[in-house]
């Protein structure tokens, strides 16, 4: 990778800001002043230095975000707040973006990623990467609706969900529900208990794949993936 390049996607600065630390011989590859900023470099075995302090090279971000209600899952958007406007100015560098979306209304469990390889791979339709939620209904969720669910689903546009896991936590004038999916259609959960003459009241994604939501997140707070979480997600 270019010099100029690597330390500019590290942070330490904009690429003006870079050439001009290179000229003023603030650089240093393996301790030798480097002013040349089209050399190229070993991120993984060159040590560099900018003013004596090493730069340590991070191609890939991992968020795990409680995402909170009233929050789009979009990188940008001119007219409603984004869960990448939640994050800082050094984790929003790195240019990451939500892996699937979750409703506006919704909260639970987001993955943030730059990693577009991993992104696709958990979004693949082949995959079948299963994703859990924890709902409130309004009405109450019977065995029978569980049997339903697990054949699939009619919704109202005719298409037939695949097998889905609904599991009754509480029973009552608003039940309480873990349901288990491994698609990802245009507000699935919520169209899936319409389907039974039921209504969503809430709903939080808990999993996605083997991953569990950390139960430390408050809404809208969020941290970096843990090597073993990470070893989860990729085994999803």
């Amino acid at each position: 990778m270019r010099l100029d390049k690597l330390l500019a996607n590290a942070g330490v600065g904009s690429r003006k800001n870079v050439k001009t630390l290179l000229k003023k011989g603030y650089v240093t590859v393996n301790g030798a002043i480097i002013k040349n900023g089209t050399m190229h470099v070993d991120e993984n075995s060159d040590v560099i230095k900018v003013n004596e302090t090493a730069i340590h090279y991070q191609k890939y971000v991992y968020m795990m975000m409680h995402k909170p209600p009233g929050v789009i899952s979009a990188t940008e958007d001119k007219r409603e707040k984004t869960v990448i406007d939640l994050l800082p100015s050094d984790i929003k560098r790195f240019r990451p973006f939500p892996v699937g979306r979750l409703d506006k209304d919704t909260e639970g469990l987001l993955l943030i990623t730059n990693n577009g390889e991993l992104a696709h791979q958990l979004l693949s339709p082949k995959k079948h990467v299963d994703k859990t939620y924890y709902a409130k209904v309004k009405g109450v969720v019977t065995e029978e609706d569980c049997n339903y669910f697990a054949r699939g689903v009619r919704l109202n546009d005719g298409y037939i969900t695949k097998p889905a896991l609904l599991r009754i936590i509480q029973q009552g004038d608003v039940s309480e529900v873990e349901i288990v999916i491994s698609e990802g259609k245009f507000h699935q959960v919520k169209r899936m208990f319409l389907a039974i003459d039921k209504k969503v009241i809430y709903l939080k994604r808990t999993k996605m794949g083997k991953l569990s939501l950390d139960s430390q997140l408050n809404l809208g707070e969020y941290r970096e993936l843990s090597e073993d979480e990470l070893e989860l997600l990729t085994k999803s």
